[in-house]
């Protein structure tokens, strides 16, 4: 088996890991990530921990949830998209390093995201994710764009105690 299907199953495997299927958590064929049984705070809390405990810096957090339901007039609605919903950007030097030397244009990935948001119809249930990147280009900036999509998915099975 080459290092590359080796690193693809790794990959997959840990994909699998994160819990439900798409489908069931309801995101786009891009994203991956559960919807655990939780208090929003404790499951942002234990997100953000999973981001600061491997040394990483949250360098914003997008409050859409927020956004959302003080725009929603504005654009002629009254829906509640969310009870809350955000988003968390950040980098990770090493990865980014090694994508971005891969290949210059893999700085369209930087800064990598992974959100949570619980909704009206479902409270209790938080969905925690993130945005798979396209894992393109060269052999290595495969593999580099495959490490960033693997500490994503680590990251949200922290989350999520997957």
């Amino acid at each position: 088996m080459t290092f590359t299907r080796i690193a693809a199953v790794a990959l997959l495997s840990a994909a699998a890991a994160v819990g439900p299927t798409r489908a069931q958590s309801g995101l786009p064929e891009t994203a991956s990530g559960a919807t655990v049984e939780a208090a929003y705070d404790d499951v942002r809390f234990d997100l953000e921990s999973a981001i600061v405990n491997r040394g990483l810096v949250i360098d914003y957090v997008s409050q859409i949830g927020e956004m959302l339901a003080r725009t929603g007039a504005d654009v002629g609605s009254d829906a509640t998209v969310f009870t809350k919903a955000e988003s968390m950007l950040f980098c990770s030097a090493r990865l980014s390093r090694a994508a971005m030397e891969a290949a210059p244009g893999n700085i369209a990935f930087c800064p990598y995201a992974v959100f949570l948001y619980e909704t009206p119809d479902q409270p209790g249930k938080v969905t925690v994710g993130y945005r798979r990147l396209d894992e393109t280009g060269s052999d290595a900036s495969k593999k580099a764009l495959a490490n960033v999509n693997a500490l994503l998915a680590e990251i949200v099975a922290e989350a999520t105690g997957e």
